[in-house]
């Protein structure tokens, strides 16, 4: 969807952001470019009082500022872009996704303690008792447009499950499970190996639903004794050991970027 902007305004003296013109994004949009935080936390912080246009304190979210020109500041300190910055993680089971945990249990941060950005956040969510592929940024843009279910990025897990798989399993994945009034559908479901008990599965996602790969299992009636995602759009999480933490190279970036591209997601 593209950008929707207000008609042309005269440019106010006290430094008013009503005027389209040059790189003019909103003042959320402004925030979440900078990398400080995402849009819906610039709103908060926007109505709170929080953050200012030159001297101006500025409490309309849809203001518009030149991001050329305009000095940003939150809670009185000028907002500069950080660099920006791409990592994997191989997540351990038993971490949570979250920066604090209030019940104090460990989270996927205490992996990161060689990376001293503030705003360095997930992208996307990996369960408590789910491990592998989980990337961090503070490219709050990429980070959404990844996320986006219009780009049609896929995911692959690794799953575990408690049984032999056979046809009608891999069947009904594909074809579309009700679990809790929700319709779940995997892109694809295939059979990688199985022992006497358990086998396990290569599923693919491309709209990634809350727990939607276990709960496709509970409705099956199928235990998950293990779920690694070991890619992101064509992005592996090869051999870098559980616990691991690496910079994405310039080519893995550009690459993820041209599948978000492909899928022509938007913002406003």
């Amino acid at each position: 969807m593209k950008e929707r902007r207000p008609p042309q305004k005269t440019r106010e003296r006290n430094g008013s952001v009503t005027e389209p013109a040059g790189k003019r994004v909103t003042l959320p949009r402004a925030l979440s470019k900078l990398g400080y935080c995402s849009r819906t936390q610039a709103e908060r912080l926007i109505a709170e009082g929080r953050v200012a246009v030159g001297d101006r304190v500025v409490a309309d979210p849809s203001a518009w500022v030149d991001l050329s020109t305009a000095i940003i500041k939150v809670d009185g300190r000028e907002i500069a872009a950080e660099a920006r910055i791409y990592l994997m993680l191989n997540k351990p089971r038993g971490l949570v996704t979250t920066r604090h945990d209030p019940e104090g249990r460990p989270t996927v941060y205490d992996c990161l303690t060689d990376f001293d950005v503030p705003h360095l956040s997930p992208i996307g969510r990996l369960d408590k008792a789910s491990e592998g592929l989980l990337l961090f940024t503070n490219d709050t843009e990429f980070a959404q447009a990844l996320l986006d279910p219009i780009t049609h990025v896929s995911k692959s897990y690794h799953v575990q499950i408690d049984r032999i798989v056979d046809d009608d399993i891999l069947t009904a994945m594909t074809s579309g499970l009700r679990h809790d009034g929700e319709l779940l559908r995997a892109t694809s479901v295939r059979k990688l190996r199985q022992g006497d008990r358990n086998s396990w599965i290569e599923v693919e996602l491309q709209e990634g639903r809350n727990r939607q790969i276990r709960r496709m299992l509970e409705a099956l009636d199928i235990g998950c004794l293990r779920l690694v995602r070991v890619a992101i759009g064509g992005l592996e999480l090869g051999d870098l050991p559980k616990g691991s933490v690496r910079g994405l190279t310039e080519s893995e970036v550009k690459d993820l970027r041209r599948k978000i591209g492909n899928g022509k997601a938007t913002r406003d």
